[in-house]
This record gives structure tokens, C-alpha cells and sequence, in this order.
């Protein structure tokens, strides 16, 4: 049977039509495909926001959690109102000004070991911002109090957050270490610097003291009794070249540590103000004790009282340095938090930015400091078991004040 020339013509318009929708529903679908390979996370985050299912959540959310003001945190708006650089570098003066005017009201001869319930403060808080803030907000983010959020897991990019946080770990390792090595083993950067100071006592006696024993027993008796009255050995206390020299030391480490202050305080704000501010509340107090401890060091390695305090100033500039470095590094290296990379176009194939990696980097550093540089302080004992309990006691109930306030500072 013949086909109409009409019947063909009209086939093959089908046929041509087909072949367009065809090809118009592929390239739809590799257009969508690149689309969605070029989408940061803020801007999936925005589409997810669409959903229907998501807004009823927000609404949800809106009602059972209704938004008030707490008093803290009024006050932490009151005390950081600017953008995160800003915000960043008044913490740095917080946690830097308060601590060394302190030192004025020390006397020179104060004993680091009475600070221990001070450091066990310290200690809970230092770990409560890393435990409660720090870590839940590297690997899933700050919550929102408007809507609900949701979490895209990179197996690989959780993995770098790790690598962050243990590089943060050793670094604080080798710096101890370091200055354990430079220093003959007498002590690493800790908040005790129970170092054990070597003295030197000197014996002098006065011209003529030393008798010859050829001499006559009278001569020798009255140059006895002369000796008792007039040339007695004089006990003078040096400062040997190793303590020095380990308080020269404590001053690079304690410049050091306050650079990875500065770092944590930036990282912090730039992740969110909450967390920056917990992390400035942790600082503050770990602070206190290490800067009472940093000064009774230098007393002891033959720094004067205002030498001493013009030191300690100094070392606070590094907490300065670090903020800069930090804000540097999060204006200029991006962070994936703010829209700065595509999935897979960061670090190794994945979301990061090097701006991402300071507060895993800051996390591994307060471990070190809340863990191996202070606990085997809180571990020593004394021989009297009543007053040692009555001390741990103490201890204990001040570290759970400090992890306490950090809880309470964050808890909805």
C-alpha cells in the first residue's frame, strides 16, 4: 500500500518535532547537572528553603521555639558590634588588657602553685568551648534561629577537618617539646612552671681567713676565734644560666601561644558571633592564671617586677599578630561558610577553604592546652591525703563551673 505524499511530509514534521524535544529535554538535563555542580552550599541551602516541606519545619521551629533575647547574649552584643574583623580584634583587647593590668596587684613573690583551682577553671572552660562550641560547630555548623538547617556530609572534606585539628595538636606538641629540648628538660610552657631552679652558693671569706697549718697552736686558736667572729661565710643566691635562659624561652612560647589565641579568636567570629564570643570567655579565664604563671616565672628567672610586666605586654602583641593573620587568611582565603567555593572546587576536591581549616586548626590547640599542658598540674598530689581530697575536691568542682558556664552560655 502507497503512502500520500501528505501522510509523509506529515511523519516527518513528527518525526523532527520528536527529535527536537528530545534534544531539548538532554540539554535541559546536562544544563541542570552543571547547574547544580556550580552551586556553593549557601545557595543550596537557599533552594532547600524553598521547599515546602522545609517552610512548614520553619514554621514549626518558629512556634516551638520562640526568639528572645538572653541577658548574655545582650551583653555579648553590647561588647562586639561590628562585623567578625572587628568584633575579632576588640577580643583580642579583651583577652590581652584585663590579664596583664592584673599583674600590677601580684606580688613578686607569688607561688604558681596556688593557682590550681584557678587553672582547673580554666581547664573546664577551655574544654567546655572546645567540647560544646568548637566542635559541633566544625563539623555541622551553627544552628539558626529563624529556620531549620540541614547538613551535606563530605566524607573527605570531615576528614580534612580532622587533619586541621590534629596538625593543631602537634603543633603545640613540637613547641613544647622544643622548649623542653632548649631548656636541659626541665619543663615545657605550662601554667605550674614548676621548674627546679638551681642555686648557687658561694662561699667568701675575708682576706687572711686561710691560716697556715705549720702555724703555732695559739696563732691557730686565736685565728679560729677571729674567723668565728669576723669572716663568716656568706650564702649568696645566683640565678643560673639555664633558668635564664628558660625564662627567655617562656617569653617565645608564651608569644607563640598568644599568636593561636589571636588565630582562634578570628576563625571564631568569622564562624559565627556566638562562637566567637564563647571562645573569648574561655580565653579570658584560661588566660588569668597562664599570664600570673608566665609572670612568677620571670620573677624567678631575675626579671624586676616592672621588667617582668613590660615583658608579658610584649608577648600580648602576638595575640594581635595572630587576629591580623587570621583575618587575612579569612578575607583573602575564602571560607565556604560565606560562599566562597563550589562543590568540589576547595581544598582536595571538596567545600573547603584554607579560611575553614583555623578553627579546626584553633580546636586542636585547645586540647593540647586544656589536656596534656595542664592536667598533669591538677595530677599532683602531696603526702597529706586529707588536704589533697579537700584540693581535688576543689578542683573538680571548679572545672565543672567553668564547662558549666560554657554549657549554659549556649544552651537554647
Amino acid at each position: 500500500m502507497a503512502i500520500s505524499a501528505r501522510t509523509a511530509r506529515s511523519l516527518l514534521f513528527l518525526s523532527i518535532f520528536a527529535a527536537v524535544l528530545v534534544w531539548r529535554a538532554s540539554a535541559g538535563a546536562v544544563k541542570d547537572e552543571i547547574a547544580v555542580r556550580d552551586l556553593t552550599a549557601p545557595q543550596i541551602e537557599e533552594q532547600l528553603q524553598k521547599c515546602q516541606v522545609v517552610q512548614a519545619l520553619n514554621q514549626h521551629k518558629a512556634i516551638s521555639n520562640p526568639s528572645s533575647s538572653s541577658f548574655t547574649s545582650q551583653i555579648f552584643a553590647f561588647l562586639f558590634p561590628g562585623s567578625p574583623a572587628v568584633n575579632a580584634l576588640l577580643a583580642t583587647l579583651y583577652i590581652s588588657g584585663p590579664p596583664n593590668f592584673l599583674l600590677a596587684l601580684c606580688p613578686p613573690n607569688i607561688d604558681p602553685s596556688s593557682l590550681s583551682v584557678m587553672v582547673a577553671f580554666a581547664v573546664g572552660g577551655l574544654l567546655g568551648d572546645t567540647l560544646f562550641h568548637l566542635l559541633p560547630e566544625i563539623f555541622l555548623g551553627e544552628d539558626e534561629i529563624d529556620k531549620v538547617k540541614f547538613v551535606m556530609v563530605e566524607p573527605n572534606k570531615n576528614l580534612l577537618l580532622g587533619v586541621a585539628i590534629m596538625v593543631g595538636f602537634i603543633t603545640f606538641v613540637a613547641m613544647d617539646k622544643g622548649l623542653r629540648i632548649a631548656t636541659g628538660g626541665e619543663g615545657g610552657h605550662d601554667h605550674s612552671h614548676g621548674h627546679k631552679h638551681e642555686e648557687k652558693t658561694v662561699s667568701v671569706k675575708a682576706t687572711g681567713a686561710e691560716l697556715n697549718r705549720s702555724d703555732s697552736s695559739i696563732r691557730s686558736r686565736k685565728s679560729a676565734t677571729d674567723g668565728a667572729t669576723n669572716t663568716p661565710t656568706l650564702a649568696v643566691k645566683e640565678i643560673s644560666a639555664s633558668v635564664k635562659l628558660g625564662g627567655y624561652l617562656n617569653l617565645i612560647a608564651d608569644f607563640t601561644h598568644n599568636i593561636t589565641d589571636g588565630l582562634a579568636m578570628s576563625s571564631s567570629f568569622y564562624a559565627s558571633p556566638t562562637i566567637g564570643a564563647t571562645t573569648t570567655v574561655a580565653v579570658f579565664f584560661h588566660e588569668i592564671p597562664h599570664e600570673v604563671g608566665d609572670f612568677a616565672l620571670l620573677i624567678q628567672s631575675g626579671f624586676s617586677k616592672r621588667a617582668a610586666m613590660g615583658a608579658q605586654f610584649v608577648t600580648a602583641l602576638g595575640a594581635l599578630l595572630g587576629t591580623c593573620i587570621g583575618i587575612a587568611v579569612q578575607e583573602f582565603g575564602g571560607s565556604s561558610a560565606h560562599g566562597g567555593s563550589t562543590q568540589g572546587a576547595g581544598l582536595f576536591g571538596t567545600s573547603l577553604q584554607w579560611g575553614d581549616m583555623l578553627l579546626p586548626f584553633t580546636a586542636g590547640t585547645f586540647l593540647y592546652v586544656g589536656t596534656v599542658a595542664v592536667i598533669p598540674e591538677l595530677l599532683e598530689t602531696g603526702p597529706e591525703k586529707r588536704k589533697e581530697l579537700k584540693k581535688t575536691l576543689t578542683q573538680f568542682i571548679a572545672m565543672f563551673t567553668g564547662a558549666g558556664i560554657m554549657l549554659a552560655i549556649s544552651w537554647s
